[in-house]
Parts: C-alpha cells; sequence; structure tokens
C-alpha cells in the first residue's frame, strides 16, 4: 500500500489580517457541505469577504439572494461568453435593474471565450460590447473573462475607455505583456490558483512583478484549485495556499499580500472592512 499524501496545512494569518475571495461561484460548489458552513470554514480560515458571481440572469440573481443572506458576501450581475446567446433585449431591461441591489458590487463576469465557443465568435462580441457600455452606464467595475481573445477582449476596452469605476482582468492567464496592457486602462490583475502550478511560469512572472497595489486573489470556486488540492472541488478557504504563493514569489510574507490585496479590492468594490 502506498504512502498517503501530506498536504501542506492551510496558511494561517496573524489575528486581524483577512484577504478577500474576489471572484467565486457559491452557488456551484457541490463540495458536500453547505454554503453556510462553506461561508463559516472560509471565515475561520481567514477568507473575511467572498464576492459571488453571476454568470446567466438566473445565476445573477441566486448571486444576490446569497448575498442578502450574508453580510460578509456580496454580489456580481453579467453575462458570461458561454450564456449570451440566451440574451434578448428585454433581458438588458432585467440586467440593469439587477444592478441596483445594494450587495452587487460589479458588473460580470463577461468577456470573450475563443476556446470552448459556447457562442459564435460574433455573438460574443457584440454582447460583450454592448454589457461594457451597460457596466458604464450603472457605474460599476467591471469583471473580465478573457480566454484565448485577449486582443479583442482588450480592442472593445479600449474603444470603451476610460473606466472610472475601473474593472479586473479575472482569473488572469496571460503574460507581463499583456498584464501591462490591462494595467494601462486602470483595471486590477487577479490571481486565481493556477499560480501555485509549477508550469505557471508566465502566471508567476506576472504575481511576481506587477504593482502590488494592482493585485488581487481570488479562487473562481469550484474551478481551479491551488495546489495542494489540484483535481478536488476549490473553495474559498484554499484562497490562503495562493496568497502564500504570491507572498513566495514576492518575497514578501503572506500578511503583506493579505493586507494589499484586501485593501486591493475594497477600493475596487466599494466594500467596507468586515
Amino acid at each position: 500500500m502506498g504512502k498517503k499524501k501530506i498536504r501542506a496545512p492551510l496558511p494561517v494569518l496573524p489575528v486581524g489580517i483577512s484577504v478577500i475571495d474576489t471572484h467565486c461561484h457559491l452557488d456551484m460548489i457541490n463540495s458536500g457541505d453547505d454554503i453556510d458552513t462553506i461561508i463559516s470554514r472560509a471565515s475561520a480560515s481567514g477568507v473575511s469577504q467572498i464576492i459571488t458571481v453571476g454568470i446567466d440572469l438566473e445565476s445573477s440573481k441566486k448571486a444576490i439572494d446569497i448575498a442578502e443572506q450574508y453580510e460578509s458576501v456580496y454580489a456580481t450581475v453579467g453575462i458570461h461568453p458561454h450564456n449570451v446567446q440566451q440574451l434578448q433585449d428585454k433581458s438588458y431591461d432585467e440586467l440593469e435593474k439587477l444592478c441596483h441591489s445594494n450587495k452587487v458590487v460589479a458588473y460580470g463576469e463577461i468577456g470573450l471565450d475563443f476556446v470552448k465557443q459556447h457562442a459564435p465568435q460574433d455573438v460574443q462580441l457584440e454582447h460583450y460590447a454592448r454589457q461594457v457600455v451597460l457596466a458604464k452606464k450603472v457605474g460599476l467595475p467591471l469583471v473580465i473573462h478573457a480566454r484565448e481573445a485577449h486582443d479583442e477582449v482588450l480592442h472593445i476596452l479600449k474603444s470603451e475607455a476610460p473606466f472610472p469605476s475601473s474593472g479586473v482582468m479575472h482569473c488572469f492567464s496571460g503574460d507581463l505583456h499583456l498584464a501591462n496592457q490591462v494595467l494601462d486602462l486602470g483595471f486590477l490583475i487577479s490571481i486565481p490558483g493556477i499560480v501555485t502550478f509549477n508550469k505557471a511560469k508566465a502566471l508567476q512572472e506576472v504575481a511576481q512583478k506587477i504593482p502590488l497595489n494592482k493585485l488581487i486573489l481570488e479562487t473562481d470556486a469550484p474551478f481551479l484549485t491551488p495546489d495542494p488540492y489540484r483535481g478536488r472541488i476549490n473553495i474559498p478557504e484554499y484562497m490562503l495556499y495562493t496568497a502564500q504563493k504570491v507572498a513566495a514569489l514576492r518575497g514578501i510574507t503572506v500578511e503583506e499580500v493579505a493586507r494589499a490585496t484586501t485593501d486591493n479590492a475594497q477600493k475596487l468594490f466599494m466594500i467596507p472592512p468586515h
């Protein structure tokens, strides 16, 4: 019988220091625990606030419902590129109304995904651009998804700039050159658990070299679980491993990463300290 794999313990933050999971899908986590337990475990581990993200009308409404039940949870509203074929003109009226909830802190996730292409590229482009305009209208920061479509994503953002409410390139998957283009738009970079993977050299360089005041952290739970739990369902508390890796890359403490990324997230999303 082989030896049981010994996993590194979850990093422990000092009392009074916490992190924010800026991108999570609480309604999609099927870990065996209910949402109350997931949030409680996260809080006990030092994840003080969570932003749960909409990817279609139904999940956007669920995100708001969850956020309204928990003081530490906030929501976003938006239609993911996989789901834009369902959009109609009346959908935009409904999306705009949802944005007025006091628990909605951003518009997204929206963008382009030319890998899986659940929707044709022309349809994705149309509704991505239209949602960017809506986000500016309602005055919310943007949460952008980009897979194999970075040039197109940036082209539309540049054409609609400036963005007074800023935004974030969620689950960043580009290199340092792309990161600098994103920063030039006034956006932040969000680092997911992928940064803990040995082969993620480009992302590790980004996490190491961009200004610390332009960086936030996320899980994208239940997806993209960091080492040492890669392959399992992701949950918010695992973001401490991501923070630990970013700290190691930058040669600073986990506490410093926690303080900075929490401050950055609270400013971007206008979230009060918890």
